[in-house]
């Protein structure tokens, strides 16, 4: 199976994305997530035939895809055709140079302009334009089932130039003269449309900076026939894994790759957005998009493309931004029957008018088209697309990852963070304080080491390299028992286990201790490690607290030393000596009780991560915890955990903000169309600032205080 990702253009608006959904879910794809603000369609491809079939029916439904292994439509043969505009700004100018002279003859009396002939001619060059996009575009969104803004666009700009066209027809122009009416619309649709794009690109600012920053130059390093290293400048796009690469001082890091020789301080801001850089040398890796901001390195490039971390972090923030929050349900499905309920109220109007007042005709009619043009069901598609934008990047910005839309709104109603200890409160560091054994020292150390280096937990891997085997133990077979520790048996059947004191307390009732080490079931000897709280984690209780939230610290960890950090950090609770399974059990219980969040990093917190109402884990967490997480802090620590929870509550502030002021604006807006109040020209143009106005708004959150 093939994960497809297009870029797509022409969606206008939410309706555009239903109509490409329920096209692909038609064919059988499978996880169809479309963005219509980022222009982009994912979904799941099981058979690979069938993609040229859907990208001429996604051409077909009016929409074009623009990818680089997609080969571009034939070029049109005749001039009409050949004058293709590529943006709405260009539509709007091209429009406006017709419009002008039509609008001129409301303000100035000029008297050619008052000619019907003179009017059509002007006016016929704005409609083929205007027909070209909103009839094409509206005529396939029926086509496709779900109508979109653009068949109101369409039906009210071609019922004043067929009504003008008609009175010309029986010579009573002057009572039938609504051309300027056609070419205002769509006019001045296009400028609304214009202003609305570049509100909407400014949304995705964040991750479109993060994008720019993949595409680089990168030095290469190749070594001639006489075995002399020979540097040549290439595209980074060119680079493959194993490759070699110099970067310099001040030089963005091209792609992922492991330090070979050299030493750099790096700036991670782009990935973490701490702007203080980290001391990189030998075997550590780079993160491509990072910059040296001192010193230079060799380098091997260890990932391209999609597989490097920052291309991945661009494509969760495009899956996030697609997937649908549940607040958005209730717009989607209004939207999806928005269209044909406001054409209904445009014929009411019409009927009501003609039949209930003494305007007449023509008035009435303009009043119906009012009630059209008006209408913007554009705004409801568009009140959450665009506030998730702006959180996800500035998230993003910040080292906070999002792998889906829907923790950014349960994020408001967080009562209570639940934290793991080891790694995720401390530091991680640990050192070895003190140790007791009942055999010699050398296989001692021995013992404790073979059995530690294949384990995942932070306290091991500081064990393994603190101390060195002087002769390792060859295991037939060895296990990690989650929660408890290692499990081994030797080739002479000899059983080994470095474990906590829950797998020990049979054999000794001393339960201060962090590593119990037994041969064949029996105790040969202890080691306490110690480890250092973050520098970060008292501010971060602290602001947790004066927002009202809960912390509880949950670990596996002894009673003596849970009790320890939680005062030392400020933590109102603690639960101690807990396995993965009663882990799982007591976040299964908070949760139930209140909306929690939980922060750990390591594999026996992933159960735990994954059944908490927001699973959050730690850019240096293990494999499974990141995988389980819906939200990794990239900045290596806790500091921007008071900012994701600000910011999932102030973007779920914004969405409801945004959904108020799009149906407040269609709830008044269309009755004061109804009644006369508002010409189609002017309700043209209020139609495209109604999604000014909530880009505007959504954009507030890039600046806004949230913590």
């Amino acid at each position: 199976m093939e994960n497809v990702s297009w870029k797509v253009e022409g969606m206008s608006c939410t309706n555009c994305a239903l109509t490409i959904h329920k096209y692909l879910e038609e064919k059988g794809m499978d996880n169809v997530k479309v963005n219509f603000i980022g222009g982009e369609v994912n979904f799941d491809l099981k058979d690979t035939s069938q993609k040229t079939i859907l990208i001429k029916g996604i051409e077909n439904l009016g929409y074009h895809i623009k990818n680089d292994n997609i080969e571009p439509v034939s070029p049109p043969k005749n001039f009409l055709k050949k004058l293709n505009f590529h943006n709405n700004g260009q539509r709007f100018i091209f429009s406006a140079i017709f419009t002008i002279p039509l609008m001129l003859h409301m303000f100035v009396h000029i008297h050619f302009l008052m000619n019907p002939y003179v009017q059509l001619a002007l006016t016929i060059p704005v409609y083929w334009v205007g027909m070209r996009f909103f009839g094409k575009s509206a005529f396939k969104s029926l086509k496709g089932g779900i109508p979109n803004m653009n068949v109101l666009i369409t039906l009210g700009a071609t019922s004043a130039f067929i009504y003008s066209i008609y009175g010309m027809m029986i010579s009573k122009a002057a009572d039938y003269m609504f051309f300027e009416t056609t070419a205002a619309i769509i006019t001045l649709v296009f400028l609304g449309n214009w202003l609305e794009d570049k509100s909407v690109k400014s949304t995705q600012k964040t991750i479109n900076n993060l994008a720019v920053s993949q595409k680089t130059k990168a030095h290469m390093i190749a070594f001639d026939d006489q075995h002399q290293e020979q540097i040549f400048e290439v595209e980074s796009e060119t680079l493959r894994v194993g490759d070699l690469i110099l970067i310099k001082s001040g030089e963005p890091v091209p792609m992922d790759c492991k330090i070979l020789w050299g030493e750099a301080k790096v700036n991670e801001a782009m990935l973490t957005g701490e702007s203080i850089p980290v001391y990189k040398s030998q075997k550590d890796l780079l993160i491509g998009g990072s910059t040296l901001e001192s010193g230079s390195v060799k380098a091997q490039v260890t990932a391209v493309g999609k597989d490097t971390v920052l291309s991945n972090i661009l494509q969760l923030v495009k899956e996030a931004q697609a997937e649908k929050p549940p607040i958005q349900q209730l717009a989607d499905r209004i939207s999806a029957i928005f269209v044909p309920t406001v054409v209904s109220l445009a014929i009411l109007t019409v009927i009501g008018n003609y039949l209930f007042t003494s305007i007449g005709f023509g008035s009435s009619l303009l009043r119906g088209i009012a009630v059209l043009v008006i209408s913007c069901p554009c705004a409801m598609g568009l009140a959450t697309p665009a506030a998730i934008a702006v959180g996800l990047g500035r998230a993003a910005r910040k080292g906070i990852l999002f792998k889906n839309a829907r923790s950014l709104e349960v994020f408001r109603n967080i009562q209570q963070v639940v934290f793991d200890k080891t790694g995720t409160l401390t530091t991680g560091h640990f050192s070895i304080t003190d140790y007791v054994t009942t055999i010699d020292t050398v296989t001692f150390q021995s013992i404790v080491v073979s059995l530690e280096k294949y384990a995942a937990h932070p306290i091991a891997k500081a064990i393994v390299k603190e101390w060195k085997a002087e002769k390792p133990i060859q295991f037939a077979s060895i296990e990690e028992i989650k929660g408890l520790g290692m499990r081994a048996i030797d080739k002479e059947g000899n059983e080994y286990m470095a474990v906590s004191y829950k797998a020990v307390s049979h054999l000794t009732d001393d339960n201060t201790h962090n590593v119990y080490i037994t041969k064949n079931n029996e105790l040969i000897g202890w080691l306490n490690v110690d480890d250092t709280l973050r520098p970060e984690a008292i501010d971060v209780i602290k602001q947790l607290h004066k927002n009202n939230i809960q912390t509880i610290l949950l670990s596996g960890d002894s009673r003596i030393k849970c009790q320890r950090v939680a005062a030392q950090a400020g933590i109102d609770g603690f639960y101690a000596e807990q396995t993965p399974e009663q882990k799982l059990q007591t976040i299964a219980q908070l949760s139930a009780k209140a909306p929690t969040a939980m922060v750990g990093d390591g594999i026996n917190d992933a159960p735990a991560l994954a059944k908490a109402t927001v699973g959050i884990s730690l850019s240096d967490a293990s494999h499974i915890a990141m995988q389980s997480a819906q939200v990794v802090l990239m900045n290596h620590g806790l500091t921007h955990l008071p900012l994701a929870l600000g910011l999932g509550k102030h973007t779920y502030k914004t969405i409801r903000e945004n959904l108020f002021w799009a149906f407040f604006y269609n709830i008044i807006a269309i009755p004061i169309a109804a009644f006369g109040y508002l010409n189609p020209a002017l309700g043209a143009l209020a139609m495209g600032l109604s999604d000014v106005v909530l880009a505007i708004n959504s954009i507030r959150l890039h600046y806004k205080k949230v913590v």
